[in-house]
């Protein structure tokens, strides 16, 4: 009878490692987080990370102001957010606001997404926000996503691929 009841209790335990195994290695999967508007709220309030003044050189001066001489771009991370051995984790948010005398208020943001959302390119969505930090929307449809304006984010931010994507830090 006690080589039985040792068989069961050895059995009993290997099965309790293995779901104790399992349930770590899902811990260990990418989580997802989808941002909403409620992300984005307050930005303006956030770690002021860098200022860039004058004419912004990606994709030729057609992005954040392009080529124009006086344009200001304030660059905030939540929470004052770094990488952590060289990657941002699952839910850095970035925004970068661009303004002018002349009237230019661009507010573009991207996030870590992770789970996968977009894997070749660090897992990063890209956003229009409004003034308000709201997403934008075009025709009744959020502006957001990996492939936003036609690729042009995802295209520029590869070339800083060896710093996970982002020019600031």
């Amino acid at each position: 009878m006690r080589k039985t009841t040792f068989i069961y209790l050895s059995v009993f335990a290997l099965a309790g490692l293995m779901l104790v195994q399992s349930c770590k290695k899902a811990d260990d999967e990418p989580q997802e987080f989808i941002a909403d508007n409620s992300s984005f709220s307050g930005f303006m309030g956030w770690s002021l990370d860098a200022t860039r003044l004058g004419a912004d050189p990606a994709l030729g001066g057609m992005a954040h102001g392009g080529n124009d001489s006086t344009v200001t771009r304030n660059i905030y991370f939540k929470d004052g957010q770094n990488p952590v051995s060289g990657k941002y984790p699952v839910g850095t948010i970035v925004v970068k606001r661009s303004t002018s005398p002349g009237g230019l208020d661009e507010i573009t943001a991207m996030v870590k997404r992770g789970g996968n959302f977009d894997s070749g390119s660090g897992d990063w969505e890209y956003f229009m926000l409004m003034p308000d930090g709201s997403i934008a929307e075009d025709n009744g449809m959020p502006m957001r996503g990996a492939m936003l304006m036609q690729g042009m984010c995802k295209s520029c931010h590869g070339a800083a691929a060896s710093k996970d994507y982002i020019f600031t830090k």
